[in-house]
């Protein structure tokens, strides 16, 4: 073979291989570009499919919270304060999210502090006072809807609340899923609340709340709803949905860190179904200490009650503006696929699924016949899940910087294979 041959064949090669790159990646497409997966540093050292516990913290949070720290260690002219202004902003931003005003807004400690607002506000003070005939009598005859894929601080209240007198109702779910028509025959007209978790922790199954809210308004009852793996991960529209009351940390699809929480109240429902039970100076403005009069505060203010952790708060601005860039339907779209391919691809390894097929967010679940195995396996691998051991359940979740070759070395890892081997 002389020279030329040699260099037309090398180049027919090259091109063929090209040709094979490019069929895999038409095959495979992603939705972002690498550099979304470098904003995010962490996710370079292992593959992680946790978001749905704790999102990893982006460059861009991570400038914010510089810029504030800056502010406060070397005063003005360095870095920025998150001032009232930005907090305020920050509550339209996270209000737009999910087609709310930020007068609809309230910041509170996470997830949980807000539902408990919720629920002592609009059951009374029946709900905060202790166990005994005469306490408890202002709960009776009245009864809370919730079904069993809710969260773990959700459950654990409700039942501390039946001891004081209300009637707790569970619904079961079917095939982990929750049906409208089993929640129906649950609520009445005595039900005062209907509480859920639009996107559960569990399963990542996803209600059908606008039917569910339309059958509890029917009946005279309002609707909570944990919102804290929705926000940010699949569009979300309180409005449209029925939602009378909602919550949501900050640490997981909105891209911030603990410590912070957002809590909606429908506008028409502020101080009437769910009056002020706790307060503080952040309700109040124009406070006279001589003659001890004040102005409160317009809308979901009356609900707060002192100051905000600052720096969680920057750093979640900067997620939520992180959310907007990448795009809810982007943001989906990059989801889909992988969580398709985990539902195909783990159930032939032994992993049977415990997500419904076709549930539209970017958590997915299984059941493990061996969790202490599973979860020597996964870190052997160097991959991030959350495994559940006295469930035999693990859960995958996905955000903007995974992709396939996550979802391949996560089969390959669940199917035996150990780092050295992938």
């Amino acid at each position: 073979m002389n020279r030329r041959e040699f260099l037309v064949g090398a180049g027919a090669l090259i091109s063929t291989v090209r040709l094979k790159a490019d069929a895999i990646l038409q095959a495979r497409p992603g939705v972002f570009p690498p550099s979304v997966r470098a904003d995010f540093p962490s996710v370079l050292k292992e593959t992680y499919l946790n978001s749905a516990s704790m999102h990893p913290v982006g460059t861009f949070a991570a400038d914010a919270a510089k810029k504030l720290i800056d502010y406060r260690m070397l005063g003005a002219g360095n870095g920025a304060d998150f001032n009232a202004q930005a907090q305020q902003d920050l509550k339209a931003k996270f209000g737009a999210l999910i087609n709310a005003k930020a007068s609809e807004i309230a910041f509170c400690g996470n997830t949980t502090d807000a539902e408990n607002i919720v629920v002592l506000g609009v059951l009374g003070t029946g709900a905060s006072q202790g166990t005994g005939a005469s306490k408890d009598a202002p709960l009776r005859g009245i009864n809370i809807v919730i079904d069993e894929l809710h969260f773990t601080s959700s459950l654990y209240m409700y039942k501390e609340l039946e001891k004081k007198g209300v009637e707790l109702r569970i619904v079961k779910h079917r095939n982990w899923a929750i049906d409208p028509e089993d929640m129906a025959k649950a609520i009445d007209r005595n039900t005062r609340l209907v509480s859920m978790a639009l996107v559960s922790n569990v399963n990542g199954f996803m209600h059908d709340a606008k039917a569910v809210s339309a059958i509890a308004h029917a009946r005279g009852a309002h609707v909570f709803a944990d919102i804290i793996q929705a926000a940010g991960a699949v569009p979300l529209d309180v409005k449209a949905l029925g939602i009378d009351f909602a919550a949501s940390g900050t640490y997981k699809w909105l891209m911030g860190e603990r410590g912070l929480g957002f809590l909606y109240v429908r506008e028409d429902l502020q101080d009437t179904v769910l009056p002020t039970t706790r307060y503080g100076h952040s309700q109040i403005y124009d406070f006279n200490r001589r003659e001890l009069t004040w102005k409160p505060l317009p809308g979901a203010a009356r609900y707060q009650t002192g100051g905000i952790p600052v720096v969680v708060a920057a750093m979640t601005s900067a997620g939520i503006d992180y959310v907007n860039k990448c795009g809810m339907t982007n943001i989906r779209a990059n989801a889909r696929p992988l969580i398709d391919r985990l539902q195909k691809e783990l159930p032939p390894l032994g992993y049977k699924p415990i997500t419904p097929i076709g549930t539209e967010t970017p958590i997915v679940a299984f059941e493990v016949k061996d969790a202490a195995a599973t979860t020597k396996m996964i870190q052997a691998g160097h991959l991030a899940a959350t495994v559940i051991a006295n469930e035999n359940r693990i859960r995958f979740s996905v955000s903007v910087f995974n992709n396939h070759d996550d979802i391949d070395r996560a089969v390959a890892v669940l199917g035996g294979k150990t780092s050295s081997m992938i």
